[in-house]
């Protein structure tokens, strides 16, 4: 209806009037521009598990701190593979596991300095996933859910202004692709959503939505 009334805006913009230059074309041969090429959002997944060795692997290559770097004076900043403002890193993952073989259904916070999970409460279901992601039902056989939340106050003890804010978010945005495209490099079904229950997930998380809140989630299934 919105169509009918309003065109979409164009989904590309153009400069009709300045000089083209044709360039060559892209080198699609390899492991890397197959994995950027495969990447897709899915909606539709099988009733096979995740295996708790891919969930290891997704975190840790995505989320994990790979190494430290001291700073004199000032603190031990955390490196990871996908890039931060000052290398502060607010963002903190959760995972809600549904059917990962080797995992107990639950929901989890992964401890980034030390590759492992710690369990906050148990139980995970296809009806709780549908409730994190309202008028997202399609997700609800996913195998696990990925929460990104921000800790706010790591980024303003650097940066106090409000730019720090959209430093958070388009960290948020890096760390989810890089979810995505190792999820699609290990064979997994991959997909991220905007749609949240963010009141609902931060309850069950035990954060108050101001220091720390929800800000995306991704998730994966077989496909």
């Amino acid at each position: 209806a919105r169509a009918k009334q309003h065109p979409r805006p164009p989904a590309v913009k153009r400069y009709p009037r300045a000089k083209q230059i044709p360039l060559p074309a892209p080198r699609t041969d390899g492991e890397f521009p197959r994995v950027l090429l495969g990447r897709g959002t899915w909606r539709r997944f099988s009733s096979r598990p995740v295996s708790l060795a891919a969930i290891g692997t997704l975190l840790g290559l995505s989320c994990a701190v790979q190494y430290w770097v001291e700073v004199p004076g000032v603190a031990r900043l955390p490196m990871k593979t996908y890039p931060s403002g000052g290398s502060q890193h607010p963002l903190e993952v959760y995972l809600l596991a549904r059917q990962v073989d080797g995992l107990a259904a639950g929901l989890y916070h992964y401890a980034a300095d030390t590759h492992r999970l710690e369990r906050l409460r148990t139980g995970g279901t296809g009806k709780q996933i549908e409730r994190y992601l309202p008028t997202q039902g399609w997700y609800r056989s996913a195998s696990a859910l990925i929460v990104i939340t921000a800790v706010f106050p790591r980024m303003q003890w650097k940066y106090q202004f409000s730019r720090a804010y959209r430093a958070v978010l388009t960290e948020a945005g890096h760390v989810c692709q890089t979810l995505c495209l190792t999820a699609t490099w290990l064979g997994l079904a991959p997909f991220c959503t905007l749609a949240l229950a963010d009141s609902l997930i931060e309850r069950d998380l035990g954060i108050d939505g101001v220091s720390e809140s929800v800000l995306y989630a991704a998730g994966v299934g077989m496909p």
